[in-house]
């Protein structure tokens, strides 16, 4: 299998643009997206026609911001602003886009011997950022291979079959060869929102049969997905967070 592993979207349909044209030349059966196809941006349903309708075996689950887009949660939990975005996007969605995220499947999902999902295998709202939180991660779970998002950082998690751990962010184009005794954590980083303090947007390609990730980073048109955040009458922030990647 190969894969195109993508993650946040956030409604940025500029940066998904960018990236189906990076890899339009690039063999891959499969699409693996982890969650978050809208919330922050101004863009839900160009997202989300494109992912629906994209060629290939799709294999996603959602979000923490698309189960409150799609009014299945009132988003307590959210901050003010992440709020106005999701109820903005409720509001917009057309019935079919509605229709797709409200059936999205919870994670985490097993597809091909992996585990996919949006935060965590144990819960879609929270963060691995860390060692430890990998390590809690890696020892209840014995696929191979974890993909996750949500944090919108690049990352590779790892234990050997000594049970030694580490990880780190991965910064630009990287390509790891991936060791069948060790298992992974894998983050392809996030389309449509980095927080890497890098602008460009991040995915990743992984074959199962050479056991390599690749991370890839492109840049796409900030200037226009800032245009329609402001125009949208969304809050500012969401928009000028794209110039800096925080």
């Amino acid at each position: 299998m190969t894969a195109l592993i993508v993650s946040d979207l956030h409604s940025n349909a500029a940066a998904l643009r960018a990236v189906m044209s990076r890899v339009r030349r690039k063999k891959f059966d499969d699409i693996i997206c982890l969650g978050d196809f809208v919330g922050y941006g101004a863009e839900p349903n160009q997202v989300l026609d494109t992912m629906r309708k994209i060629r290939g075996t799709k294999h996603y689950v959602r979000g923490n911001h698309d189960r409150v887009a799609a009014g299945l949660e009132d988003g307590a939990s959210f901050n003010p602003t992440a709020l106005e975005a999701a109820f903005w996007t409720r509001d917009r969605l057309s019935a079919p886009n509605r229709r797709f995220l409200a059936g999205l499947p919870v994670g985490p999902l097993e597809s091909n011997g992996f585990v996919i999902c949006h935060g965590s295998p144990f819960d879609e709202d929270e963060y691995v950022f860390t060692e430890y939180h990998a390590a809690m991660v890696l020892a209840h779970y014995a696929a191979p291979i974890v993909f996750f998002g949500h944090t919108h950082l690049p990352a590779i998690f790892s234990v050997d079959a000594r049970g030694h751990l580490s990880g780190a962010l991965v910064r630009g184009d990287a390509m790891f060869r991936l060791d069948p005794t060790s298992r992974y954590l894998i983050n392809p980083g996030s389309v449509g929102q980095p927080r890497d303090r890098n602008p460009h947007s991040s995915f990743a390609l992984f074959d199962s049969r050479k056991m390599t990730v690749r991370f890839y980073r492109v840049p796409y048109d900030v200037a226009r997905t800032q245009a329609a955040i402001l125009k949208a009458g969304l809050p500012e922030i969401l928009a000028s967070r794209l110039t800096f990647g925080t």
